[in-house]
């Protein structure tokens, strides 16, 4: 069992160590982590470690679900091999589809065995999402919001994806109304009951986004049921990540363009 001095030192950059007094979930609700990882060798025990140091996120129940999508590193094994006080779920693909299957498979697990006063947090694998937003962001659900999206406050992010981002957001909210200012963060809070909602009326076809611009067809649909939508500003710094991002520019570049394309298709024909 992971000492609370090693979770200490592993956590990311940046983080706390938080003891046990810690204050409470603001609504008391139980919490399920989802959270696809490919090739996090380097990252994942500095992320299970952060999850350690926070016991209070877990004194209602709730787990944390680590989406292997296809590793060929030791992500695996190290989610497997890892001893702590943190309830872990291993979900492996047999390989690398993308995050919006990944996302699928994660959510799957979650609902399976999960009412609906559950709260679903997905964030990035690579520690960049801090989780000392997450309070904040829990006060907005707990105020009655459905999904809650940290609205990146970009702290050394390289130009390109910075650009990506701006991008994406852009062509998402003028393209199909929306007014989120954020679309491609993976740090999010959902109500389990906004989701299970999604699935029935969409099924599979919920997240039909394999690649990264699934965050953004997850958004637009969820809206599309009328769902409450708000924004917490939160630091994205990438020092806090060990390796390099596996977010493919070019191919997430035209993924957001056809899922525009096709969502806005999608709307003419059911208006017509």
């Amino acid at each position: 069992m992971a000492s609370s001095a090693a979770a200490a030192e592993a956590a990311p950059k940046g983080s706390q160590a938080s003891s046990g007094n810690a204050s409470p979930l603001p609504d008391q609700s139980t919490l399920v982590f989802v959270i696809p990882v490919y090739n996090e060798e380097e990252n994942v025990p500095r992320l299970l470690a952060d999850f350690e140091s926070r016991p209070q996120l877990f004194e209602t129940g709730g787990r944390v679900i680590l989406v292997d999508d296809g590793s060929t590193d030791e992500t695996a094994a190290l989610i497997e091999a890892h001893e702590g006080d943190v309830p872990v779920q291993l979900v492996r693909l047999g390989e690398n589809q993308g995050p919006g299957v990944a996302f699928r498979e994660g959510f799957a697990a979650a609902l399976a065995d999960c009412d609906d006063d559950t709260l679903v947090v997905t964030l990035e694998g690579d520690t960049t999402s801090d989780l000392d937003a997450l309070p904040l962001m829990l006060e907005r659900i707990a105020a009655g919001a459905d999904l809650v999206i940290a609205d990146w406050v970009m702290e050394n992010v390289s130009a390109v994806r910075r650009g990506l981002s701006h991008a994406a957001g852009f062509v998402v909210r003028h393209g199909l109304g929306l007014k989120a200012k954020t679309v491609s963060s993976f740090f999010r809070v959902y109500r389990v009951s906004a989701l299970r909602l999604a699935f029935e009326r969409y099924g599979d076809d919920f997240i039909s986004e394999s690649g990264f611009a699934c965050k953004a067809e997850i958004l637009v649909k969820l809206s599309a049921l009328g769902i409450r939508v708000e924004e917490v500003p939160v630091p994205l710094d990438w020092n806090r990540r060990l390796g390099k991002s596996k977010m493919p520019v070019v191919r997430t570049t035209l993924a957001y363009w056809r899922m525009l394309l096709r969502l806005r298709f999608a709307r003419t024909r059911l208006a017509s």
